[in-house]
């Protein structure tokens, strides 16, 4: 029993509008589903990916916009690294994200591996890193103004931060089946971190850099920040797998949760990061055309018959804009 590799990451928005017009415009995702959040439906739940909606390309965001901003530390889900292929395409994306007016950009290397560093519109930690033509599972969606061969293509890795190793490592090695691959340093050169990967066959989409920052501050959710972090596994009958052997060592974890275009189960590894095991399946195309995916307000069968209800509290934000502005 394994888990293979991430399956989603979901973040927060208090913009809505500036969320779909960076993710879609800047980095050139599909915006592959418009949902809102099963557990609060006040708010919008948007869905980035590739063309299909593959797993392991499925950047999600919650929209809270009362919610406060992000407060960045440890005991957090502190990043996000997404998959390119090749020393150009980094060039390409260095060059394209500064000239939009994106805060932070930065070329780096951290364990061999090239990336540009970089932080959305509401100061999330992102990377692109050069995946050296891994193979890829699904189909870039493909836009005028980004090479085909320079699109994004799915996740890379995740970032953990925590006060200790010891307060996490045991976990996602003897519990969870991750493999330690490496210990070095963070791209600050400063900061001791542990690699390690889910055990399927390693490589991207498979990756987690744990952190370990004793000195940083509690980290607090708000906009700019990430809420939790999904891992695949194939059908069901393997995430009831999964279930039982975490309520067998004592973790809290959820029933089986049907959203519709997949099944979740959640469970906290620490009071501040929160994992969830997610199938790969039915998929975001079970509801909608592929062409069309994303276009309209989708609900689970389950929120339909509240739709009228759902829609009076939810604001209009329309399609992306044609070009992507900078905030003030």
């Amino acid at each position: 029993m394994q888990l293979n590799g991430i399956h989603h990451v979901t973040a927060v928005t208090a913009r809505v509008t500036g969320n779909v017009d960076f993710y879609t415009r800047v980095l050139g995702l599909r915006l592959v589903k418009k949902s809102v959040n099963q557990d609060d439906v006040s708010a919008y739940h948007l869905f980035y990916a590739e063309r299909l909606g593959s797993p392991g390309t499925d950047m999600t965001f919650f929209d809270w916009p009362n919610i406060g901003r992000n407060i960045g530390g440890t005991d957090s889900v502190a990043g996000t690294a997404f998959r390119v292929s090749g020393r150009p395409s980094l060039r390409f994306w260095s060059e394209r994200l500064a000239v939009r007016g994106v805060r932070s950009v930065e070329f780096a290397t951290f364990a061999d591996r090239d990336l540009v560093a970089f932080e959305d519109p509401e100061g999330q930690r992102l990377y692109l890193v050069d995946d050296r033509g891994e193979p890829f599972e699904g189909e870039i969606w493909q836009r005028p103004d980004i090479p085909d061969s320079y699109a994004i293509r799915g996740f890379y890795s995740v970032t953990l931060s925590v006060p200790a190793f010891d307060s996490l490592a045991p976990v996602l090695t003897g519990l969870l089946g991750f493999r330690q691959v490496q210990r070095t340093q963070w791209i600050d050169r400063l900061t001791p971190t542990v690699i390690l990967e889910t055990a399927h066959n390693g490589g991207a989409g498979s990756e987690v850099w744990l952190l370990e920052q004793p000195d940083a501050p509690r980290a607090r959710l708000g906009a700019g920040g990430i809420h939790h972090v999904a891992f695949r596994v194939p059908d069901v009958t393997t995430q009831r797998q999964w279930r039982s052997r975490l309520t067998q060592s004592g973790v809290r974890v959820t029933d089986v949760i049907d959203r519709f275009w997949f099944h979740s189960i959640y469970f906290r590894v620490s009071p501040g990061i929160l994992f969830e095991i997610a199938t790969d399946g039915p998929g975001f195309a079970i509801d909608e055309e592929l062409e069309s995916l994303g276009e309209e307000l989708v609900l689970p069968p389950f929120l339909e018959p509240r739709r009228q209800e759902i829609e009076a509290g939810l604001t209009p934000f329309g399609q992306p804009a044609t070009e992507y502005r900078a905030p003030a």
